[in-house]
């Protein structure tokens, strides 16, 4: 388990091990997962990922399911 301390292993915010979790529990790597599950700490970038995430479906095809 990655610590929220960090370490050998990784760092993960407390307030996110949640959401490490869930992307462990789909296959990620422990590197993965630490390094999505830290980023958009603030509502303002997780708006900006998701933002970023709709345009890639769309241009990929895959429309809002």
């Amino acid at each position: 388990m990655v610590s929220d301390r960090g370490g050998r292993a990784g760092f993960v915010y407390r307030s996110r091990q949640s959401v490490y979790r869930a992307l462990r529990r789909k296959g990620l790597t422990k590197t993965r997962a630490a390094e999505i599950s830290n980023a958009g700490r603030t509502h303002g970038q997780r708006s900006r990922m998701s933002r970023k995430a709709a345009r890639t479906r769309q241009v990929r095809g895959r429309g809002r399911r």
